[in-house]
């Protein structure tokens, strides 16, 4: 998470008033980063100026979520907090509590791990995604399974590794439907 936050941070990308959803949120380091970095206007104003801000969604399992927006809440400014909301999505089960389509950006970090949920992960980007949503995943490549992912992730996407921090040897891979290789 912390990688895909300075990468973010360090390619100048544009949050603001885009629709934002984090995947696999774990502590929500990366949907908070993202809901700072979103903000048009500086910390401290009244909400009621916060128009043109990054709109984002952090999801996990339910098992995480009390934790997840105990730490929204504790490391979010006040009037910040409604921009970001938490919200359960166990992939491939609570599709229907998503619009199709519906983000601008799908986020994840270290989500890329467990072969069973695969399947689950990729229906999951599918259905959030539309022709114009960017995907982005940040992984270390720990095992063949990992790559097996990137395989299926190439059948129905663009896929193109953005960056690489050989510091801590994670990878980040930008998807898009198509073959769009263009900014964001």
């Amino acid at each position: 998470a912390v990688v895909l936050c300075a990468y973010l941070e360090m390619e100048g990308i544009d949050l603001r008033d885009r629709s934002v959803i984090e995947l696999g949120a774990g502590t929500g380091l990366l949907g908070i980063v993202v809901t700072l970095l979103g903000t048009k206007e500086p910390a401290g104003l009244t909400a009621l100026y916060f128009t043109g801000c990054a709109r984002v969604t952090i999801t996990d399992r339910a098992a995480a979520l009390e934790f997840l927006e105990s730490n929204v809440q504790a490391n979010l400014p006040p009037e910040l907090r409604p921009r970001a909301v938490v919200k359960e999505l166990t992939w491939g089960k609570d599709l229907g509590n998503f619009s199709p389509g519906a983000f601008d950006f799908i986020l994840g970090a270290d989500i890329v791990y467990l072969e069973e949920t695969f399947a689950e992960l990729l229906q999951t980007l599918e259905h959030l995604c539309s022709e114009q949503t960017v995907i982005l995943l940040s992984c270390r490549i720990r095992y063949e399974r990992d790559l097996k992912f990137l395989k299926m992730l190439r059948d129905h996407f663009s896929v193109y590794e953005v960056h690489y921090d050989s510091s801590k040897d994670v990878h980040i891979y930008k998807a898009q439907r198509g073959s769009r290789k263009d900014g964001f």
